[in-house]
Order: C-alpha cells, then structure tokens, then sequence
C-alpha cells in the first residue's frame, strides 16, 4: 500500500548475478527465486530466511512457476530444458527439452495440467504437465517471449515479447485473439532529408517508432 521496503533477500552468489524470476507460493508462505547462479532458493516471507536451496541446475534458471496445489514448481532454463520439481524432497520429476533456444518463461494453468512456456526461439508452447507432451505450438511473435500467463479459467493465454507486443491466445484452438501494443514516441516520425542529426541520434530515434522513407 505504502510501497516502503519490507525486507531484501541477498544469497544468491557469483558476480554481476541476475535474479532472473521470483514468485510466490499459492499460500503466499514462500518466495521463491532463481538467478544465474544455477539455484532455485525458497525463502519464507515473514522472515526472510532461506529454507532450501535447489542446486542441481546445469543451467542458467530463466524463470519459475508453482503449480496451482503448491506441491511443485516448473522451472525454464537457457539450455533449452523445462524442469519439473518436488517441493517436499527437491528432486527433479521430469524434465524435456522445450526450445529451439533459452526457454525464458513458464506458466502452469489454472487447472495444473498444462504448463506454457515462451522461449527465445519466438515461440510459445504448451505443454502436458504430467508427461511432457507437446500439445500445441503458438507462432505470431517476430522476437523472443518473455511472459506468458494463463487468465483466472485457463481458456486463454497472454504472452508478451521482445518484439515489443503482446497477444493474447486462445488455449483451445491455438488462434491468436489479439495483439496489443503500445505507440512508440516517434511513431511515424519521417527522418527523410532532416539534416543536423548524428548517425546515433537517427539509431536512437527509429528505436523509438521513427523511420527513414522517401516515400512518406
């Protein structure tokens, strides 16, 4: 309510570590954290003490997704792998390869058994949680997928991309419903014959949604 900062959690190790995803438990009685360091670390909210840590990681821990029970956790690498963990003994129960490229994001579904995934391969796919099963693939994204969320009756699913857009996706069928995005500050903005600007001003511009055209 206040935005004050409660408490700061520091274990995770190496320099110039990046804590790629943290997420709450669906009790809300752990965080949970992963990083470039290769851990999964669960701490308890009301004290800030880290409980366990998941050290059996061969890679870079990109994202992490309890499932709706609480009784364990998806979690995205940059080898490509999506891994399913116990969270009463910290084995792993299954895992598959996901991605043509980083798996980057994971989601289960309301219900449990689905798990989504975006990766850095432009993709979003679904996945049967008990097997691993792919049961569909959703293409429409032109950059990598950072985000992707189930709605509260798991019919549809959000995905939000590099590419500067998000969508919005039917489970069922795989159909893209919508696209979102958001106006640049330049969108539009013709640079043709303007003089005066540098090489890295023009760059920095057409970042921002200008564009060079002779015919506009």
């Amino acid at each position: 309510q206040t935005g004050e900062c409660l408490r700061i959690l520091q274990d995770h190790t190496q320099d110039s570590t990046w804590v790629w995803s943290v997420t709450f438990s669906p009790d809300g009685q752990l965080l949970v954290s992963s990083s470039d360091d290769r851990t999964v670390k669960f701490w308890k909210v009301s004290t800030g003490e880290c409980l366990r840590i998941l050290q059996d990681n061969p890679s870079k821990v990109m994202d992490i997704s309890f499932s709706p029970d609480g009784r364990c956790i998806a979690t995205g690498h940059d080898d490509h792998m999506i891994r399913v963990w116990n969270i009463d003994d910290g084995h792993c129960i299954n895992s598959w390869e996901a991605h043509d490229n980083w798996a980057m994001s994971v989601r289960f579904s309301p219900s449990g058994r689905i798990i989504a995934s975006g990766g850095y391969d432009n993709t979003i796919r679904l996945w049967s949680a008990s097997t691993g099963e792919c049961l569909r693939t959703l293409q429409g994204h032109t950059d990598w997928v950072r985000s992707v969320v189930f709605s509260g009756d798991g019919k549809t699913l959000v995905s939000g991309s590099k590419d500067d857009s998000s969508k919005v996706w039917s489970v069922e069928s795989g159909v893209c419903i919508a696209t979102l995005t958001t106006p640049k500050p330049y969108e539009r903005m013709n640079l043709y014959e303007v003089s005066g600007l540098t090489g890295a001003l023009i760059k920095k511009l057409k970042a921002l949604g200008a564009v060079e055209n002779a015919n506009d």
